[in-house]
């Protein structure tokens, strides 16, 4: 097979994964189409034999990691903690749209910080939107909130998106430094947020809310104590040099071992929970992304970036990676711009994860956590129309784009 054949049957490849996975054919199971993708890589030759292996290994911690984080924040929900966030935002806000928008604020950058982004929307998003339906508020400006800061507010840890763990194993940095260096471009992402979000839907939170509610019961203790401990155990395991995702896996099963002795959850939803259709589509779409880049457009990428550490060149980088993510999504960009930026420091793999956090917020195509708060919201029949997202989208993510990476230079600095 020419080059230029490999290079368009990868590319192929490519369309027909994200296609799979933006439009979610019934008659087409997810799983399928990776597992075909895969097979395709392998028998035609697109990637050495050797060269498969290598990047299968290469990913494999971090989608081992995806698989406990994903399963941890179903357990978590399984205990009632995302109700009782829900329960407590209600009662704090008083029946008035603008605090309860600061505490979805609040609560959504914590979720998605800590759970992932996957919590956010999967899990949160229905809570605040009956939370909303409980106040008699208009949901609007609430549920944007969760689907904007999914992406926006996934910038602190490595585990708070997929595209975090993989710009981490790349960045070289410790669990603690990653969060050090990223906190004040997270801080900078959400202010942007919630500048633009509030004056976007200035109407819809005029006046307040036709009904008190009931105050909940709290948060359940246990799942709070397990994610607490959870979370110290990526700060430790980063120190003694252990992959975080053991700590990840603990805290998985420390919830998941009586969620199924209590009732609250059967092995099949463990098995859901863990989404393994996802994880093989992670892994499908590694391989071809790197038989893409090995076949000429990894060069003409690395052609592009710019090479240093400076404003200017930081800022390039995350407009390019924010780029890359509205054409094929983020995913793909971050798989093809990491091995382009790793061997030139930190700065510029943390600023490609701020084009490819922020970025998606412009389109719906931008990344699959928009593509799943979309669908979530649709079983509500309350599905944003496309222009209404790509117009609020234009709003939040040049300044909060520019802005980010301005503190990420300025992290950068103070932390040598």
């Amino acid at each position: 097979m020419s080059a230029v054949a490999a290079q368009g049957l990868a590319i192929g490849l490519l369309v027909a994964l994200l296609s799979v996975a933006v439009f979610r054919p019934r008659w087409l199971p997810e799983l399928a189409v990776s597992a075909a993708a895969a097979a395709v890589v392998l028998a035609l030759g697109l990637l050495p034999p050797h060269v498969a292996v290598g990047e299968a290994r290469s990913l494999g911690p971090t989608i081992g990691f995806l698989a406990a984080v994903l399963l941890l924040a179903d357990m978590a929900g399984r205990f009632g903690l995302f109700a009782a966030a829900g329960s407590w935002m209600a009662a704090a806000s008083r029946g008035r749209p603008v605090a309860l928008l600061a505490l979805v604020f609040v609560v959504g950058s914590v979720v998605t910080a800590i759970l992932s982004l996957d919590a956010t929307v999967v899990l949160l998003t229905p809570v605040v939107f009956a939370t909303t339906a409980q106040l008699r508020l208009r949901p609007r400006p609430h549920v944007y909130a969760c689907g904007h800061l999914a992406n926006s507010a996934s910038l602190l840890l490595p585990v708070s998106n997929l595209t975090n763990l993989l710009a981490f194993r790349a960045s070289g940095l410790s669990f603690a430094r990653f969060g050090a260096v990223m906190a004040l471009p997270w801080l900078v992402a959400i202010a942007v947020e919630w500048v633009v979000l509030r004056r976007f839907f200035a109407r819809d939170l005029a006046g307040g809310g036709g009904s008190e509610p009931e105050r909940g019961s709290g948060l359940p203790v246990y799942p709070v104590a397990v994610i607490g401990l959870t979370l110290a155990g990526f700060f430790v395991t980063s120190i003694v040099h252990i992959d975080p995702a053991f700590a990840a896996a603990a805290g998985a099963l420390a919830l998941a071992v009586p969620a199924l002795r209590s009732g609250r959850a059967a092995i099949t939803d463990v098995g859901r929970a863990l989404d393994v259709p996802f994880l093989v589509f992670v892994l499908a779409l590694g391989l071809v992304v790197r038989a893409i880049s090995d076949g000429g457009l990894g060069a003409a990428v690395d052609y592009l970036v710019p090479g240093g550490s400076s404003l200017g060149a930081l800022l390039a980088v995350a407009v390019i990676a924010a780029a890359l993510s509205n054409v094929i999504n983020n995913l793909p960009a971050v798989l093809l711009l990491l091995p382009v930026v790793a061997h030139r420091g930190a700065g510029p793999v943390l600023a490609v994860l701020i084009g490819v956090n922020i970025g998606p917020n412009l389109t719906y195509v931008g990344s699959l956590a928009t593509l799943l708060w979309r669908r979530t919201l649709r079983r509500y029949g309350a599905e944003p129309p496309t222009s209404e997202f790509t117009r609020l989208g234009g709003l939040t993510v040049v300044p909060a784009l520019l802005a980010a990476t301005a503190a990420l230079w300025v992290s950068l600095r103070l932390m040598g």
